[in-house]
C-alpha cells in the first residue's frame, strides 16, 4: 500500500511539473476585433490600432482592412490600452490585460462616433468631407462643406479630386477623359448623364466613390473606371426623414427640393423620397475667325423642371433571408432657347433662333433576394433590374437675314431599355481567404426615330429635302466573373477574371423624300476576357502600399453611333458613326498611404494602354457651298497611351481647422482627323483646298483643389474652396487656365437643422476660354451663371435608434439599394 501511495504521489508531482511547464511557455498575445461606424453600423476600413503600454507608450499596432477587421500578434505580457484612432472620429479605448491564461483576447465591435453628430440622427452627415484610399477604390465621404457648394450632384462634382464636369455640355471626365461609367448606388441608369447629375440633390449624397482601376466583379466599362453616387438610406424604427430646401440665384433663380421618409417595424422597412430642380438658367459666349473675319455670338437659355420619385420596401423574413423591391419614376421637362448671331464684318449680319422642347420618363424596377448561409460570411444574391427610358424632342430653328437654309424643325422620339439579371456567391474560404463568383446578363435596347423638315444641297448644288431616319442599336451582354483573395499578416492580394459574350447590331434606315428606302447595318460579336489583380502591403499602422491592375473596354455609346444629327449651329453640326468599334485599355495603378497624427496623404500613378483609341474627327461640309459649316463626329485611332500622378490629403491643423487637398497631373497622347485648307489665311476656298491630316497631340494637364473649414463654435462653421485647372490641348482646340473660389458659412441649430450659404466663383473668374487653328484660325469664350449665391435649409425629423441589417452590395459587384434617387 505505501508503495502504490509513494507512486501516486509521484505521479501526480510529474503531472503538475509538466503542466507547470506548460504555463510558463508563454505564447505572444494576440489581439484581434472590427471597428465599425456607431451610427451606420458600417465597417470602416484602414483605421489605426494602437496598443499602449501602462506609461503610454506604444508598442505595436496595426490597422483594420477593407472590412473593417483588425490582428495584431507578437504582443509581450502585460497590461495594455486599445486605442482605435480615425480621422473625424472620435477615439474609443479599451483595457486588456495579456498573460500567460489570457493571451489571444477578441475585442469584439468597437464603435466609432463622428466628432460633430450625435447616435441620434436620422441621416448623419458630417461637417467635413472626408477621403479614404481603399483596394480598389477612393472613397469621399460628402460632408456639408461639400453638399452647400451646390444645390444638385453636378454642382459638387468639381470639388471632387481627379473629376471634372464641362459647364457647357455636362460631361464629365475623371483623370481628363470622358469615358467614364456614372452608377447611382452601384446602378447604371438609362438617363444621360449629364441630366442624371443635375437631378440628383446635392443633400442625398453620402458617398462619392472614385473606381480609376476596378477589379473583374466590375462591368469593365469605361477606360477611365467608374464614378459610383451611393446615397443616403434610413432604417431607423419607427418613423423618420429628412428635409431639404434650396435657392441658387446670379442671373436668374433655381430651386430645389427634396425629401427622404422612412417607417421601420419588426420585418418591414418602407421608404419614400421625392426631390426635384426647377428654374431657369443661361450661359453666352463668342467665337471670333481672324482670318475670315467673322464673329459668332451665342446667347442660350433653358428652363428645366425635373421630378424624382422612388418608393421601395426591405421585408426581413428572417436573419438569414431579405427580399426587397424598389421603383424609380424620373419625370423631366426641358425647354431650351437661344440666338446665334453670324457677323461677316461689315456685311449685315444673320442670326439663327432657335427653342425646343424636351420631355422625357425614365422608370425603374428593382427585385433583390439575399440568402446569408449558416457559415459566417457566405452568401448568395439574386438580382433583377429593368429600367426604360422615353423621350419626346422637337426643335424650331428659324433663320434671320439668311435666303438659305430656311427654316426648319427637328423631331426625334427615344425609347430605350435595359434588363440586367444577375447572381452573385460570396464564399470566405477560410479566415483569411474569399472567393467570389457571379453571372450577369444584360440586355439593351434603343429605338430613335427622326423626322426634319430641313432641307439641303446635294453636290450639283440642288436642294433636296432631310430624310426621315430609324435607328435601332441592340447589345446583349452574358458574362461570368470569379475572383479571389487571400490575407497574410501585412500582405493581401486578390485576382480576378471576367468573360464577356457581346452581340451588337445596329440598323438605320433612311426614307428618302423621293420614296426610295436606304438602308445601313453593322453587326459586332465579339468574346473578350478581362483580368484584374491587386496587391496591398501595410507593414505598419502608419503605411500602405497597393499596386493593381485591370483590363477595360469602351463600348461606343448610343450617341457615337447614331447616324442622326445630334445638334446643328449654323456653322457646326454633330452626327455619330455606326461603325465606331470599342477601345481597350489595360490600365497599372500604384498608391502610397501615409497615416498621420492628424490626417493622411495619398499619392499614386498610373499607366494606360489604350488599343483602337475613339476620338473625335472634324470636317469641312462639302455640302455647305461658302465652306463655312464643319462636322464632328467620330472614329476609331491607332493605340496611344497615358499616365498621371495624383495626391491628396486630410490634415487638421487645429481642432478648429480642417483642410482637404489634392493635386493631379495627367498626360495623354489624343490622335484623331481634321480637316484644313491648304491657304488658311486666305478668306475664300474651295474644296480643292481641302486637306485632311491625322493629328496627334501631346496633352498635359495639372489640377489643383483646396477646401478649408474652420469651426468658430460649435453650431457655426465657414468654409473656402479654391480650384485651379491648367491649360488644356486638343484635337480642336487649346483650352486656357479655369480658376474660382468658392465661400461659404453653416450654422446648426434645433440640434437637428442646419442652414447654409455659399457664395460661388467670388472673383467671378470661371469661363471656358479657347484658340483654335483647324480648320479656321479662330478663339472664343463662354460664360455661364458661375457667379452665384446659394441658401439651403435642411431639417432631420424623427430619430430613433439605428437597427439597420446590412443590405446587398453589388457591381462591385457592391450595390446599396434603397433610400435615394435612381
Amino acid at each position: 500500500m505505501k508503495r502504490i501511495i509513494l507512486f501516486s504521489f509521484i505521479f501526480l508531482l510529474s503531472v503538475l511539473k509538466i503542466q507547470a511547464e506548460k504555463i510558463t511557455d508563454f505564447k505572444d498575445g494576440i489581439i484581434t476585433g472590427m471597428v465599425i461606424d456607431a451610427v451606420l453600423n458600417e465597417p470602416l476600413p484602414y483605421v489605426n490600432i494602437l496598443v499602449n503600454n501602462s506609461e503610454g507608450k506604444t508598442v505595436t499596432g496595426g490597422i483594420t482592412d477593407e472590412e473593417g477587421v483588425f490582428k495584431i500578434s507578437n504582443i509581450p505580457e502585460g497590461s495594455y490600452t486599445i486605442t482605435a484612432q480615425y480621422i473625424g472620429y472620435k477615439s474609443e479605448s479599451k483595457e486588456i490585460t495579456i498573460s500567460r491564461r489570457n493571451f489571444k483576447i477578441d475585442l469584439g465591435e468597437i464603435s466609432l462616433t463622428e466628432e460633430a453628430e450625435g447616435l441620434d440622427e436620422v441621416t448623419v452627415v458630417a461637417e467635413v468631407s472626408t477621403i479614404q484610399q481603399k483596394i480598389d477604390r477612393k472613397v469621399v465621404n460628402v460632408g456639408k462643406d461639400l453638399t452647400t457648394s451646390g444645390a444638385t450632384a453636378s454642382d459638387i462634382m468639381n470639388n471632387i479630386p481627379s473629376i471634372n464636369v464641362d459647364q457647357q455640355t455636362g460631361n464629365i471626365s475623371m483623370r481628363g477623359n470622358e469615358n467614364v461609367r456614372v452608377m447611382v448606388d452601384g446602378k447604371l441608369s438609362n438617363i444621360p448623364v449629364a441630366q442624371l447629375l443635375k437631378q440628383i440633390p446635392s443633400t442625398s449624397i453620402k458617398q462619392i466613390e472614385l473606381i480609376t482601376n476596378p477589379s473583374a466583379k466590375y462591368n469593365p466599362e469605361g477606360m477611365s473606371g467608374i464614378i459610383n453616387i451611393i446615397l443616403h438610406k434610413n432604417t431607423n424604427i419607427g418613423f423618420n426623414g429628412n428635409l431639404n430646401l434650396g435657392l441658387t440665384k446670379e442671373i436668374n433663380a433655381r430651386f430645389n427640393s427634396s425629401i427622404d421618409m422612412n417607417y421601420r417595424n419588426g420585418k418591414f422597412n418602407v421608404y419614400g423620397n421625392y426631390g426635384n430642380n426647377i428654374g431657369y438658367s443661361s450661359n453666352y459666349g463668342f467665337v471670333t475667325r481672324s482670318t475670315e473675319n467673322l464673329d459668332q455670338i451665342f446667347t442660350f437659355g433653358n428652363n428645366n423642371k425635373s421630378h424624382l420619385y422612388k418608393v421601395g420596401m426591405d421585408f426581413y423574413l428572417d436573419d438569414k433571408n431579405t427580399f426587397s423591391v424598389f421603383t424609380n419614376q424620373n419625370l423631366y421637362d426641358g425647354k431650351g432657347f437661344g440666338n446665334t448671331q453670324i457677323i461677316y464684318g461689315t456685311f449685315e449680319d444673320n442670326s439663327q433662333m432657335f427653342n425646343n422642347v424636351m420631355d422625357n420618363v425614365s422608370s425603374q424596377y428593382n427585385f433583390v433576394y439575399r440568402h446569408d448561409f449558416d457559415k459566417d460570411g457566405e452568401r448568395l444574391d439574386l438580382e433583377a433590374d429593368y429600367n426604360d427610358f422615353i423621350q419626346d424632342e422637337s426643335a424650331n430653328f428659324s433663320f434671320i437675314n439668311s435666303p438659305f437654309p430656311p427654316n426648319y424643325m427637328d423631331f426625334v422620339d427615344t425609347n430605350r431599355d435595359q434588363t440586367t439579371i444577375n447572381v452573385d456567391y460570396v464564399n470566405p474560404l477560410t479566415d483569411n481567404s474569399k472567393l467570389e463568383v457571379g453571372l450577369e446578363a444584360r440586355l439593351f435596347g434603343s429605338d430613335i426615330d427622326y423626322i426634319s423638315t430641313g432641307q439641303s444641297f446635294d453636290e450639283n448644288g440642288n436642294v433636296i429635302p432631310t430624310p426621315a431616319t430609324d435607328f435601332v442599336y441592340d447589345r446583349d451582354i452574358y458574362s461570368f466573373y470569379a475572383t479571389y483573395g487571400k490575407n497574410h499578416d501585412t500582405w493581401s492580394y486578390q485576382v480576378g477574371l471576367r468573360a464577356e459574350s457581346v452581340t451588337v447590331d445596329n440598323n438605320a434606315t433612311q426614307f428618302n423624300d423621293d420614296g426610295t428606302v436606304e438602308e445601313f447595318r453593322f453587326e459586332n460579336d465579339y468574346f473578350k476576357v478581362y483580368p484584374s489583380a491587386f496587391l496591398t502591403y501595410t507593414p505598419t499602422e502608419k503605411n500602405s502600399y497597393q499596386i493593381s491592375y485591370s483590363r477595360r473596354v469602351d463600348r461606343p455609346g448610343v450617341g457615337q453611333v447614331n447616324p442622326i444629327r445630334e445638334w446643328s449651329t449654323p456653322l457646326v453640326s454633330s452626327y455619330g458613326n455606326p461603325e465606331l468599334e470599342p477601345q481597350f485599355t489595360n490600365s497599372v495603378e500604384v498608391n502610397y498611404t501615409r497615416n498621420l497624427e492628424k490626417g493622411n496623404i495619398t499619392a499614386g500613378v498610373f499607366y494606360r494602354i489604350i488599343e483602337d483609341e475613339i476620338n473625335r474627327s472634324l470636317f469641312i461640309d462639302r455640302l455647305d457651298p461658302d465652306l463655312e459649316k464643319v462636322i464632328l463626329t467620330f472614329d476609331n485611332f491607332d493605340n496611344t497611351s497615358a499616365y498621371g500622378f495624383e495626391l491628396s490629403s486630410n490634415y487638421r491643423p487645429a481642432k478648429w481647422w480642417s483642410l482637404n487637398g489634392s493635386f493631379d497631373l495627367y498626360s495623354q497622347k489624343t490622335s484623331g482627323f481634321a480637316e484644313e485648307f491648304t491657304n488658311p489665311e486666305e478668306g475664300t476656298h474651295t474644296i480643292d483646298d481641302i486637306v485632311q491630316r491625322k493629328i496627334e497631340v501631346d496633352n498635359l494637364v495639372w489640377n489643383v483643389r483646396v477646401n478649408n473649414n474652420f469651426k468658430a463654435t460649435k453650431e457655426l462653421t465657414f468654409s473656402l474652396f479654391g480650384m485651379y485647372r491648367g491649360t488644356q490641348q486638343g484635337l480642336q482646340f487649346e483650352r486656357k487656365p479655369m480658376y474660382f473660389v468658392n465661400t461659404g458659412v453653416r450654422y446648426n441649430f434645433m440640434e437637428n437643422a442646419t442652414v447654409s450659404f455659399n457664395y460661388n466663383d467670388v472673383f467671378n473668374t470661371m469661363k471656358f476660354e479657347f484658340e483654335s487653328t483647324r480648320p479656321y484660325p479662330s478663339s472664343g469664350e463662354f460664360n455661364w451663371e458661375s457667379n452665384s449665391w446659394y441658401i439651403g435649409l435642411s431639417y432631420r425629423f424623427g430619430g430613433n435608434k439605428y437597427r439597420a441589417i446590412q443590405r446587398k452590395r453589388r457591381d462591385n459587384n457592391e450595390k446599396s439599394g434603397g433610400g435615394g434617387f435612381i
